[in-house]
């Protein structure tokens, strides 16, 4: 009953660990998206885009003219001292929600840029942060086993005072120790570089202590394969600001066709009129003039329009290709991704069970040895196998993930 309760309590505290340093980790990547300049001027550049909407869906400025007659104009009814006049010019149907659609749809582009740029710097505060967990757990176990080698060593000093062994064990030892003195060294520096790294993609001047799980937890892909490669097609942010581009460039040709139509003028005129000395016009003596005014713009020089429309087909199936051709590339970053992500599956499996049999075979060997003094040497090809499945069973579960975020990344998600 005691040893269950010890299990129990193992896994409970095990399951504590990984969802506190899962949370720490949705923490680094807010934080990250808060403060990442790159991600900010992106946020910023598709705010801009938003902001040039309005400028081109209202109808040009209205027209105000003012005249005045330093010699007046002899009318019927008087002479005409001024006059002032109001025009407003109106674009073709449609014309104005053409050249909205196109910038509503160029920031809808910029936003799927700005979303690719948070996703990609996701993927990277993540692959840094697993790699960082590896580079932990590498450190962590190679001083577990300069531990041990530190015994074997005492070990076998024992056996040489008792003239057991030669002092050949004695050195062997050292050797084991001089590299695994050096291995960690390197592991030493690489978390020293992780860190930098990891708080340079935060972008905050608090340095962080990386919160990594004991063991890292398993990220598994929810989609089937050929699910995923769908979604990477249809979803990715690359892919869908493309889109975006395109439709903003489909509109460009309507708005080609549609300015290259007569827009219309509607106007007023408001005459000042003077008193007539023509004393039998009554009522209508020095009466002001009212003309109401319509006038057609006609498009007649039409290299222009025919210039509009032939960039925006030239843009649009430039668009077309390159659509494919990143498509094409996904798929193969896909694919790799998806190798990498079953390949690590598979050495999870592989140096679970290699572990489990090295560990058996050692602690056999430490008691032959301890016993007769003998095959001292198997003793530390043993242990390095023993350290070796231990770093690579961590590093294939940090592989794992690395590969799942790499592969949602890709999926826009």
């Amino acid at each position: 009953m005691k040893k269950r309760f010890k299990h129990l309590l193992i896994i409970v505290i095990f399951c504590a660990s990984n969802i506190h340093a899962q949370t720490k980790l949705n923490d680094y990547l807010k934080i990250a998206a808060e403060n990442n300049p790159g991600i900010r001027s992106l946020f910023l550049d598709y705010n801009a885009a938003l902001e040039k909407i309005p400028q081109v869906g209202t109808l040009p400025n209205l027209n105000v003219s003012f005249g005045y007659f330093i010699q007046p104009i002899e009318t019927r009814v008087g002479p005409q001292r001024a006059k002032i006049g109001v025009s407003q010019m109106f674009p073709w149907f449609g014309t104005l929600d053409a050249q909205e659609d196109v910038l509503v749809e160029a920031a809808k582009a910029k936003y799927e840029r700005f979303e690719d740029a948070k996703s990609k710097l996701f993927f990277d505060v993540k692959s840094v942060y697993f790699n960082y967990y590896f580079i932990k757990k590498g450190i962590e176990i190679t001083k577990e086993n300069l531990e041990i080698l530190s015994t074997f060593k005492q070990l076998a000093i024992i056996k040489i005072e008792t003239g057991k062994v030669s002092v050949v064990d004695e050195l062997r030892v050292e050797l084991e120790i001089n590299e695994l003195d050096n291995n960690l060294m390197f592991l030493e520096d690489s978390k020293w570089t992780l860190e930098i790294e990891f708080n340079r993609l935060l972008n905050d001047s608090t340095t962080f202590e990386i919160i990594t799980p004991d063991i890292l937890w398993s990220d598994d892909l929810e989609m089937q394969k050929q699910a995923l490669l769908d979604s990477i097609t249809n979803q990715n942010h690359i892919i869908k600001e493309l889109e975006h581009r395109m439709l903003s460039w489909q509109n460009q040709e309507k708005v080609g066709h549609k300015v290259g139509l007569p827009s219309f003028m509607v106007g007023l005129d408001y005459a000042f009129i003077g008193k007539s000395e023509n004393a039998s016009l009554g009522k209508i003596n020095g009466r002001d003039a009212i003309m109401p005014m319509i006038g057609i713009s006609i498009p007649l020089y039409r290299k222009k329009y025919k210039g509009i429309i032939n960039e925006a087909l030239y843009k649009i199936e430039s668009i077309e290709n390159k659509k494919v051709d990143k498509q094409n590339q996904l798929t193969i970053l896909f694919e790799r991704s998806y190798r990498d992500y079953s390949d690590a599956k598979r050495r999870i499996d592989l140096y679970e069970k290699q572990l489990n049999i090295a560990e058996q075979s050692l602690n056999i060997l430490i008691v032959s040895y301890s016993a007769d003094g003998k095959n001292f040497e198997e003793v530390l090809r043993m242990e390095r196998k023993v350290l070796k499945y231990a770093l690579e069973l961590d590093k294939a579960r940090a592989d794992k993930n690395v590969a799942a975020a790499f592969i949602n990344y890709l999926t826009g998600n």
